[in-house]
């Protein structure tokens, strides 16, 4: 592909040409897949009947994922066909000749269920058995050993879902560190990720949202307390249309076992790090309760340098700088939820997260300041200290009502947000005299709280059809007040300055309604969406007079497909049009100053960033190994970045503002082989290749660019007896680019040992990240009049050591709902 001859017609032209190229092959491809699906079909025409059913755990009524069904011959009990069930319990056997046969139905940790005298016949061809419960078996865990486990990565027809028990380089951290090694994903030096290169994503909890930015969720959840994490590129009309890229889904660990249970864990580390977490769960009967608490401390120490230049006419100013710095996170919190089971056909649950976060960052550097010509040569050194706080709540109550026939159900949720947060930074330039020679204090504080609504309705249509609708609502409001102080030599005091202190009201409100309709088709399926939302936003600058405000509707249409080739490989492709929303500091009209040499700026005028994304895939699994390939090409309008310039009448002072700079357009690959060579011995790897080009005007300047970059990463998981298991991974990531600079590539390898002492109960793991001291970051901005380097080098290799107790007193069992159960390897339904 030559994205340069599309460049050269110009602008309008590459878009269109780009676009028509493969928006064209997309459309073909969903042609295709539809007229061999519906060929498929008029092949089957007279082929036979069908048994159809849904299995359900006889006490929870909670559908049973994975359960094996097996329809025997009455005639010399010979197996005829088989099937696991879906996510839902459902089943469907299909082309069965006309005869007498008997259904046996089984599930680890369930009596086996049989079904006698399942007729076919010219007259009852279609056979639905209803729901079809299973009891729980009695077996208790001892003597019982389950060896086989989930894949590190499971690709999924909508998602990825990235099973985080077997990442274990990650045990001790968060999900920043779980992500670090996954497709899909790229983390910098600060712990700050992007999905396929784009830090605008959503980050959920339990499919729940949340008020804090993607990235405070991912830096403040500890891995140990998260069960999987699903990333979702291409989103249906359901969920939020939020983010550039997607949505990452948290999925917490919810112990499934009946009686008690729970699990531990503890960890440590040299550099001051430390912390712990705990599960506690009791089910019985019709309720289940939980509460988790954790608390992690965290400290990276390492170096940074800085060069910068700026031009103002003929004159060139240079600031440099190096030293050494340190940040620092504190995070404690709790979550506990009660679900109780009304009836069979209704559950109602209640959950809550509270927790605080303390963030700091210290620093030290040597300052060198001087102009070309002019002479002037100033030593200094700059002290900075931040620090960031701030407590959240997150509420919710859940209602799930089943209807008779399956599939038709009605859910209702009502979620509450609130946060508060508190900043404070200092910055002291110290002269040779060790006189503070300037000196600044910036403080900035704020609540703000978010109400969720949303109603969702599902029925089937047809014999294999589903019909969605449903509607949501959210209803914000925030206030946030910016204070500035100057350092005064002759008081040894701050002095409060108004002039650069502001309070800002936020309120924002969004309606939505969706609906969708899915299906099947022989082998083709198929899901089309569209969603409408109404926004209303206000944002006031108190005692200033100035209001800014957005009243509009907006529309956002998805389109799923998907096509069997066989029982081990299908194709996928799919649309969504999606938006991301300026975050409130974006807006802020006015100025904030970091320290001496940066002022930040937000922007009211600026626009939300519209996305098309396309996607296409093809997954064949063999035994125990996947091939996964897919392909994407994402369009967006609007585009917001940070763009640097000089400050006005100023040498030495960048002003950081956002823009709307024109449009993005990222093509991309993605490749992921998991293979078992051995039985001891399983390998996980991945690459990303994408080129990315961005075109527009910044300033009356044309600013396009175009990179292409990759990505890679291998993963080794060996097994050495039965306690004993090594994980070794190493990540490679290429240059990328912005709209004024770009990010030096590097790689990092990392290395973990987990060791058995008693088996499914204490376990200990030894994790060695960042083996060689490589994982540095790079980043070089520049413009017409301005040119920064800055470079983090943290302490390496990072060392932590992690015990995990798990304890239960009833036997094992597989989550009826698809989850796994907490600290106990998985079982794999193919052996069952």
């Amino acid at each position: 592909m030559n994205l340069d001859k599309h460049k050269c017609r110009g602008k309008k032209g590459g878009q269109a040409g780009f676009m028509g190229r493969y928006g064209i092959l997309l459309i073909i491809s969903f042609l295709l897949f539809g007229s061999a699906a519906f060929a498929q079909q008029r092949g089957m025409m007279g082929a036979g009947g069908s048994i159809s059913g849904r299995v359900l755990d006889s006490e929870l009524q909670k559908p049973i994922e994975y359960a094996t069904v097996i329809l025997m011959s009455q005639k010399d009990s010979t197996q005829v066909t088989g099937i696991s069930t879906d996510e839902n319990g459902s089943f469907s056997l299909t082309k069965i000749r006309p005869g007498k046969y008997y259904l046996q139905i089984s599930f680890l940790g369930y009596d086996l269920k049989t079904i006698d005298e399942v007729t076919i016949a010219p007259g009852n061809l279609q056979v639905d058995l209803g729901e079809i419960p299973l009891v729980q078996s009695s077996i208790n865990i001892k003597g019982v050993e389950v060896t086989a486990e989930k894949p590190p990565i499971e690709f999924k027809i909508d998602k990825k879902v990235i099973n985080v028990d077997r990442q274990l380089t990650s045990t001790s951290g968060t999900a920043v560190d779980v992500l670090d090694n996954v497709p899909s994903v790229t983390v910098d030096i600060e712990g700050n990720v992007q999905l396929r290169g784009s830090s605008n994503f959503t980050v959920l909890i339990d499919g729940r949202p949340t008020i804090l930015d993607a990235n405070d969720v991912l830096q403040q959840t500890p891995a140990s307390s998260i069960e999987n994490i699903e990333i979702i590129t291409n989103p249906s009309a359901k969920y939020d249309p939020d983010g550039t890229s997607g949505i990452i889904n948290l999925v917490m660990k919810k112990k499934k076992l009946r009686g008690m249970s729970g699990i531990l864990h503890s960890n440590g580390g040299f550099d001051n790090k430390y912390g712990g977490d705990g599960l506690l769960n009791y089910r019985n009967g019709n309720y289940n309760a939980f509460i988790d608490i954790d608390y992690n401390k965290r400290n990276q120490p390492g170096s940074s340098s800085q060069e910068s230049r700026t031009l103002n006419n003929d004159t060139t100013s240079y600031v440099n700088s190096d030293g050494s710095s340190q940040r620092g996170r504190t995070r404690y919190g709790g979550r506990g939820g009660l679900e109780y089971n009304l009836s069979s056909k209704d559950i109602l649950s209640f959950g809550a997260r509270l927790g605080n976060f303390d963030g700091d960052q210290k620093s030290q550097e040597n300052y060198e300041e001087y102009t070309v010509p002019g002479g002037d040569h100033n030593l200094y050194t700059s002290e900075d200290l931040s620090d960031r706080t701030g407590t959240f709540l997150a509420a919710n109550m859940d209602y799930n009502h089943q209807f008779a026939a399956k599939e038709h159900k009605l859910s209702g949720q009502i979620v509450l947000l609130k946060r508060d947060m508190d900043s404070e930074s200092h910055n002291n330039l110290i002269d040779s005299d060790g006189l503070i020679s300037f000196g600044q204090k910036s403080i900035e504080s704020g609540p703000g709280t978010q109400l969720r609504m949303k109603m969702d309705y599902t029925r089937p249509i047809r014999e294999k059809g589903k019909l969605e609708m449903g509607y949501q609502s959210r209803i914000e409001s925030s206030k946030d007040k910016n204070e500035l102080y100057y350092y005064d030599s002759l008081t040894a005091d701050y002095i409060f300055y108004p002039e650069y202190s502001h309070t800002t009201d936020y309120d924002r409100d969004i309606h939505s309604l969706y609906i969708m309709n899915s299906g099947e088709v022989g082998r083709f399926g198929y899901q089309l969406g569209l969603r409408g939302e109404y926004t209303y936003r206000n944002i006031v600058l108190v005692g200033e007079d100035k209001s800014f405000n957005i009243d509009r509707w907006d529309y956002f249409p998805t389109i799923h497909s998907s096509f069997q080739l066989s029982g081990t490989q299908q194709v996928m492709a799919s649309y969504s049009r999606r938006i991301d929303r300026p975050r409130g500091w974006f807006l802020e009209p006015f100025e904030s100053w970091s320290d001496a040499y940066n002022v930040r700026r937000g922007n009211p005028a600026l626009k939300p960033e519209y996305i098309d994304s396309y996607e296409t895939g093809y997954q064949k699994s063999f035994g125990r190994n996947l091939f996964s390939l897919e392909a994407y090409y994402r369009i967006t309008h609007n585009k917001i970045e940070f763009v640097n310039s000089v400050y006005p009448d100023s040498t030495n002072v960048i002003l950081r503002t956002v823009e709307n700079v024109g449009a993005d357009y990222s093509f991309g690959t993605e490749l992921m082989l998991n293979i078992s060579p051995f039985k001891f011995w399983e390998i996980n790897s991945s690459a990303s290749l994408y080129n990315y080009r961005v075109e527009g005007t910044l300033y009356g300047k044309d600013y396009s660019e175009e990179k292409f970059s990759w990505n890679a990463r291998l993963s080794n998981d060996i097994d050495i007896g039965k306690k004993t298991r090594i994980q070794l991974n190493g990540r490679y990531r290429s240059k990328s680019v912005t709209s004024q600079g770009e990010r030096n590539g590097n790689f990092t390898a990392n290395a973990a040992l987990r060791y058995d002492f008693i088996s499914k109960v204490l376990a200990a793991t030894l994790q060695v990240n960042d083996i060689f001291g490589s994982g540095k970051f790079e980043n070089i901005s520049e413009g017409i009049d301005f040119y920064n380097y800055r470079r983090f080098d943290r302490k390496a290799p990072i060392v932590m050591l992690t015990l995990t107790y798990n304890f239960n007193n009833f036997k094992q069992q597989r989550n009826p709902i698809g989850d796994t159960d907490v600290g106990i390897e998985d079982v794999n339904p193919e052996e069952y």
